[in-house]
């Protein structure tokens, strides 16, 4: 702060060259708003809104702009754990990367991932991560489309994937009970190939 010599300084200065200290005036209070023109402000906003139209979301691709906001990867919703992503993801610090502690850097890297992930899939409609949810607790499930099969006929099968012919998600114990009687084809071990120094080798 100015002292008080600094300050005569400054008004003897501008008393020399004719500057004059414009009044401050207080800012005036302004009168709370009745029910009655809250109400016509309000009305306003809605006409405005309608006459603008639904938002269009160019932001969002062209796969995602129309899903309902109660679909579990609405855009509504991933634009809310985007933001609580990339709050979490700015809490560790630029040198969490680099942390002492496995446990830290593991989840300082899992967030960077999942921020990248919720961006594309707004960007391009593909959900790229094996999780979602505000703090990834739920797990994607996947969704066969396409059956392969054995040579002998019989279906391939994934465990953790949703098959429409059974109706149901493979599960580990189905694939238990699928090779139950012994019939799963064995795959013989082959032997390992060792290098050997030329010196150990015998000559013909």
């Amino acid at each position: 702060m100015a002292n008080s010599n600094t300050i005569k300084r400054r008004q003897a200065a501008k008393k020399m060259l004719g500057i004059e200290d414009k009044a401050i005036k207080p800012k005036r209070k302004r009168k709370p708003l009745t029910e009655e023109q809250k109400e016509v402000l309000r009305k306003r906003m809605e006409k405005a809104r309608k006459a603008r139209g639904p938002s269009k979301n160019l932001s969002l691709h062209e796969s995602i702009r129309d899903l309902p906001d109660d679909h579990p990867l609405s855009p509504a919703k991933v634009k809310v754990w985007l933001k609580e992503q990339k709050q979490l993801l700015s809490s560790f610090g630029k040198l969490a990367g680099k942390d002492k502690d496995p446990a830290i850097r593991k989840q300082y890297w899992d967030t960077e991932t999942y921020v990248f992930n919720l961006n594309k899939y707004l960007q391009d409609g593909l959900w790229l991560d094996h999780r979602y949810g505000s703090s990834r607790q739920n797990t994607i499930k996947m969704n066969s489309v396409a059956m392969a099969y054995e040579k002998d006929g019989t279906p391939k099968r994934t465990v953790g994937v949703y098959y429409p012919d059974i109706g149901e998600i493979y599960t580990k114990e189905m694939d238990m009970d699928k090779y139950a009687d012994g019939t799963r084809e064995k795959v013989s071990n082959k032997k390992r190939v060792r290098k050997t120094n030329r010196a150990n080798r015998k000559r013909s």
